[in-house]
């Protein structure tokens, strides 16, 4: 289970179960689009697909190096998505990679 820290959500390792703050790293896997995390108190590695199914009003979370978001997406591109941030109300447009579907 995920849980806030600071202005990020923090995410558990799925072997020691350390959470972390992991932006994590867009990179491919068997020719398909993945984001990359490694923990670094146990060095285990792992991927999450990159979405490629998002409607318009999904429900998401937008992981970027400052801040993470919840929103819902507004419309959807090739490799971005813009999303309405749930507290603020304001639009933004995020790289595809970034989002995941909450």
């Amino acid at each position: 289970m995920s849980r806030s820290i600071g202005a990020h959500t923090a995410d558990p390792c799925p072997k020691c179960r350390v959470e972390e703050v992991r932006i994590g790293t867009p990179s491919s896997s068997r020719g398909r689009d993945v984001v990359d995390y490694r923990c670094d108190r146990c060095g285990r590695t792992w991927f999450r697909p990159v979405e490629d199914d998002l409607d318009v009003y999904d429900t998401v979370r937008v992981d970027l190096p400052d801040v993470t978001l919840y929103g819902t997406v507004r419309q959807v591109e090739d490799d971005r998505v813009q999303v309405r941030d749930t507290d603020s109300g304001r639009m933004l447009w995020v790289d595809l990679w970034r989002v995941i579907l909450y």
